[in-house]
């Protein structure tokens, strides 16, 4: 009792401190209880951020001790610039990274968020320690092994950074910067700064590490997109048809998939201008369902206009099948 009372004291004095009440007479058990589920899911949402930018810094430093730093390789972006330097100057490499990294985490503190700045800083000072300290086997000699595997978990290691709220390349905070000053997309932004990485690896070390590079940065990239979107694509799905009733209860039914219902009017037809009212259904599906869900919508109204998305991330609501109930 005395734990669960000192508890509620610490969030009553949360709650002083938001919301400007001099008494707990003023603070309700809703608000307390509201106050209780916010803290623990920040809490929770730390652990998990923390955990996150743990095996990202393990993974990253064993694909850069273990594979690429002893063969001589290197990866674009900021991790490029630092094992170019290191191959070239001899410099040791945690030192590179900290140094390197230091202005795009600045410049990430004003361009995203202080909390962003803050767990990059010690994502990249907790990879600069694992490479100082830890003592990885050299894997393998195999110059194809050594830029797929090593692409592979030094990509890894970068996704699982970035799933944590963190970054182990800066490269990305310097995209987003550029691309609100001069308007190029992200993407075009780090193919270009990589070139220019590949082009300067090419002229200092030789034309065929380059190659292998470009290699170990295509793993690598691949590994961050897998990592950050996950193994199962989602696709929305935007149903307009006059038959709606009838498709909402073979989604939620037969499907047993989660919809949401907006109120619509139709613009312009086959017949013309028409601005009758419309139910449009949205839904959200698997890739591996996609194809059953367009048949049992056909089924259902021929005519029916469908759009789909490609839904890069999911929080909440009803995405996977709803199980059956147990009368069913």
């Amino acid at each position: 009792m005395e734990k669960k009372q000192l508890y509620k004291d610490f969030l009553i004095k949360r709650l002083r401190k938001t919301l400007g009440a001099q008494s707990s007479a003023q603070i309700s058990d809703y608000l307390i209880a509201k106050q209780a589920l916010k803290f623990r899911v920040t809490i929770l949402h730390f652990i998990r951020d923390t955990l996150f930018i743990f095996l990202g810094v393990i993974c990253a430093s064993f694909g850069l001790t273990g594979f690429l730093l002893s063969n001589g390789f290197i990866d674009g972006g900021v991790t490029g610039i630092s094992l170019l330097i290191n191959a070239t100057t001899g410099i040791p490499l945690y030192y590179l990274i900290i140094i390197i990294n230091a202005p795009f985490i600045v410049l990430g503190y004003f361009q995203i968020s202080r909390s962003f700045a803050i767990r990059s800083v010690f994502a990249i000072l907790g990879l600069a320690l694992a490479l100082a300290t830890i003592q990885y086997p050299i894997i393998t000699s195999d110059k194809l092994l050594v830029a797929i595997f090593g692409g592979f978990f030094l990509g890894a290691g970068i996704g699982l950074a970035v799933r944590g709220g963190s970054v182990l390349d800066g490269t990305e905070v310097l995209a987003v910067y550029l691309n609100r000053k001069i308007g190029l997309t992200i993407g075009d932004l780090i193919l270009v700064f990589n070139i220019f990485i590949f082009l300067t690896a090419a002229y200092l070390l030789s034309i065929e590490t380059a190659l292998y590079s470009i290699l170990t940065y295509l793993a690598a990239s691949k590994t961050v997109d897998f990592i950050i979107e996950g193994v199962e694509e989602y696709i929305g799905v935007t149903i307009i048809s006059t038959h709606s009733d009838e498709i909402r209860e073979m989604l939620t039914v037969d499907m047993r998939k989660g919809v949401t219902i907006f109120k619509g009017k139709r613009g312009f037809g086959k017949r013309g201008e028409n601005l009758n009212e419309i139910d449009i259904i949205y839904t959200v599906t698997t890739r591996l369902e996609i194809a059953k869900l367009q048949t049992e919508v056909q089924k259902i109204d021929m005519n029916a206009f469908i759009v789909m998305d490609s839904v890069k991330d999911l929080k909440g609501g009803m995405i996977k099948r709803r199980p059956l109930n147990e009368h069913e």
